[in-house]
C-alpha cells in the first residue's frame, strides 16, 4: 500500500509534497457538462479542480497525522514543512495538476518529480493506436516536447502537459513518468534502485 510505502520513505528523513489529478472522474464530469451544455474552457477546468480537490481531501485524511492539516491550492507560496507530507490541490483554470508540481518544486527548491500514471513509460507515439509504438526510457525535454501538443487544452490526456514542460525544462527539472499501480516499482525509484518507467530531463 501507498500509504505504507511514504511512510517508511517518512522515517529516513525524507518529506513528499503529494498532488492529486482528477483522473476518470474529472474527465467522466466534463464530458457530461458537455453534452448537456456548452461549456466554456474555463468552466471545463473549474469542474476539474473541484473534482480533484476532493481526491485531494481524501489523501490528506488517510495520511492523517502525518499530513499538513489542510490540503494546499496555491503551491508557489512557500511555506514551512511542519509535517512531512503536504496534500497539494489546482489552485487556478488553464493547465494541470502538471504545472501546480513544477510550481511546488520550484517553490521548496526540489529538482525532481515523480508522476504516477496509468502507463509505464512515455512511448514514441500513442500506444492504443500504434502496437508498434516504442517505449522510451530517458528523453531530452526537447525530445518529449516535441512529442506532445504545444498547448494545453482542458482535459488533455498527456504523460506530463505542455506547460508544466515547458517550465520544468526551464527550472532544470527532472520528471520521472511511471505507472501508480507498481509499489515495488516506486519503492525502488524512491530508493534510487533501477525501476521501470521514463525520465525526462
Amino acid at each position: 500500500m501507498i500509504k505504507k510505502l511514504i511512510l517508511s520513505q517518512i522515517i529516513k528523513g525524507k518529506k513528499f509534497v503529494i498532488i492529486t489529478g482528477g483522473g476518470k472522474i474529472c474527465r467522466k464530469y466534463q464530458d457530461v457538462a458537455q453534452k448537456l451544455s456548452n461549456p466554456s474552457i474555463e468552466e471545463l477546468d473549474w469542474i476539474g479542480i473541484a473534482s480533484l480537490k476532493l481526491n485531494a481531501e481524501l489523501l490528506r485524511v488517510i495520511f492523517g497525522e502525518y499530513a499538513h492539516d489542510r490540503v494546499i491550492s496555491n503551491l508557489s507560496i512557500y511555506f514551512n514543512l511542519e509535517k512531512q507530507i503536504v496534500i497539494g490541490s489546482a489552485y487556478e483554470p488553464g493547465h494541470s495538476t502538471d504545472w501546480d508540481a513544477v510550481l511546488s518544486a520550484k517553490s521548496f527548491g526540489a529538482k525532481k518529480i515523480i508522476n504516477l500514471s496509468n502507463i509505464d513509460y512515455v512511448y514514441d507515439s500513442d500506444p492504443k493506436k500504434n502496437p508498434n509504438a516504442k517505449r522510451i526510457e530517458k528523453i531530452s525535454w526537447t525530445d518529449y516536447r516535441s512529442l506532445i501538443p504545444s498547448t494545453w487544452t482542458s482535459g488533455l490526456n498527456s504523460p506530463f502537459d505542455p506547460t508544466a514542460s515547458e517550465l520544468a525544462q526551464k527550472e532544470g527539472m527532472q520528471v520521472i513518468i511511471m505507472n501508480g499501480k507498481s509499489i515495488d516499482n516506486l519503492e525502488k525509484c524512491l530508493n534510487g534502485e533501477k525501476f521501470s518507467g521514463t525520465v525526462i530531463s
